[in-house]
């Protein structure tokens, strides 16, 4: 055998190694992860490792890292129903809010109640929820406790009425909300904490 032909199958198999397949999507205007993730078919956790991103935030005209085939922008559509996975990026985006001042009614940077913080961020993941606790309730479809995972909605009885609270689950039994005893959002654990577990109601999935 010649060292051309030895050289064949050498590069046939570098051609196809992960780094020769690796990839990018380049952001457009108004691009979410969870909207990337949609059109690359590619789980926004995996987008999160494998671009090292420490947040949500993505600017337009960066090139992300999506580890296949390039995949050109997409043609703008109605979204379908949310799905977007991974527990790391369910935390990145919670983090982004916390330390926001509780406020009863707010809806800004200026202070969050607790259904306003799930909201914003479920907003910044680009997943449209309603606004009220009572109303995200209502929203998606009910979960078993033993069935919890990162993303879903958690609530709880506070005022003597159904859903009067809501957090988000972000895994390892530790849920983010906005806690008006502390006044800010935190993460804190959720059925360790007696509080809370003596006044859950149940939980909602709204991303698949």
């Amino acid at each position: 055998m010649t060292y051309s032909r030895l050289l064949l199958p050498l590069a046939f198999a570098a051609l196809l190694s992960p780094a020769a397949l690796a990839s990018t999507y380049t952001v457009r205007s108004g691009d979410t992860l969870s909207a990337i993730s949609r059109a690359t078919g590619v789980d926004a956790g995996t987008l999160v490792r494998l671009n090292g991103l420490s947040s949500s935030t993505i600017q337009v005209g960066q090139r992300l890292n999506i580890g296949g085939t390039t995949v050109s922008a997409p043609t703008r559509a109605a979204a379908p129903a949310a799905s977007v996975g991974g527990g790391a990026f369910v935390r990145t985006a919670a983090a982004r809010f916390l330390g926001v001042r509780y406020l009863l009614g707010g809806s800004g940077r200026n202070g969050l109640d607790c259904s306003s913080f799930t909201q914003s961020v479920f907003r910044s993941m680009g997943i449209g929820i309603p606004r009220t606790a009572a109303s995200q309730w209502n929203s998606g479809r009910a979960v078993s406790r033993r069935d919890l995972r990162s993303g879903d909605l958690v609530f709880f009885n506070t005022m003597g009425r159904t859903a009067s609270h809501v957090g988000l689950y972000v895994g390892d039994g530790m849920m983010a909300n906005a806690n008006s005893y502390r006044g800010r959002t935190v993460i804190e654990p959720l059925f360790a904490n007696a509080y809370w577990a003596s006044r859950y109601n149940g939980a909602r999935r709204v991303m698949n």
